[in-house]
């Protein structure tokens, strides 16, 4: 493996852009291996002079009473949870001209119609999220390139850990965040119920779908514990 930098993958990515063109790649990689993280890093080594945008699939993520309505709560974030059309729409219309892009909000826990916004005229567009691995037929998304994150299990529970303890603690006195039904529980009880969902929600899908992106990604990019990362 190889040491690399953000600033080392903006370089790489600024490479593939064509003047006058939208270049489109895709981040992905588990829950919680740091897909945000990376765009932002990456977006900010790119040139100055580019104008780049960071789109989140969990805009796509179909509204929580569509999901409840078909039994699908306890599969957000598995392929059948994404509207995925709309999805390859914006990839393909990012190109073409305006688009509207939908948004998630972390605290509400849903799709956020308020927080909509269009992009026009991106030199490069960095989509970071889940829903990027291959469909059944083995098709990519209409993406330019596609970097995959990939890490130890150990150390995206330790992060994922984290990030649900870090939004618990958060929603101590904000009625209206998610993660406020779960203040009834102490940090000891939170961790043990952030774990089993690692367990039976997030590794499985991880396993089973996220990571049939890899095989097919252009850049493999691996994260270590101390979030060092290599090639």
């Amino acid at each position: 493996m190889t040491p690399v930098s953000s600033a080392d993958l903006a370089a790489r990515i600024a490479r593939h852009r064509r003047p006058g063109e939208t270049l489109v790649v895709g981040i992905t990689g588990s829950v919680a291996v740091g897909k945000t993280t990376l765009a932002r890093q990456i977006a900010d080594a790119l040139p100055s002079d580019l104008k780049v945008e960071i789109v989140s699939t969990d805009g796509f993520l179909k509204p929580n009473a569509v999901l409840e309505a078909a039994g699908l709560s306890m599969r957000k974030g598995f392929p059948e949870s994404y509207d995925h059309a709309a999805m390859a729409a914006v990839m393909v219309g990012l190109k073409h001209g305006p688009v509207t892009v939908p948004a998630y909000s972390h605290a509400i826990y849903d799709v956020d119609p308020a927080a909509a916004r269009t992009i026009a005229g991106a030199d490069i567009v960095l989509v970071e999220g889940l829903g990027l691995a291959p469909d059944a037929s083995g098709q990519r998304p209409p993406l330019d390139l596609l970097i995959y994150i990939d890490a130890a299990e150990d150390d995206i529970i330790v992060w994922f850990l984290d990030r649900f303890l870090g939004l618990w603690a958060a929603a101590a006195n904000d009625p209206t965040s998610f993660y406020h039904r779960f203040r009834h529980m102490d940090e000891d009880e939170a961790r043990a119920f952030a774990f089993s969902i690692w367990h039976s929600i997030n590794r499985p899908n991880w396993l089973n779908h996220i990571a049939r992106a890899k095989p097919v990604a252009d850049i493999v990019v691996i994260k270590a514990l101390d979030h060092r990362l290599s090639i």
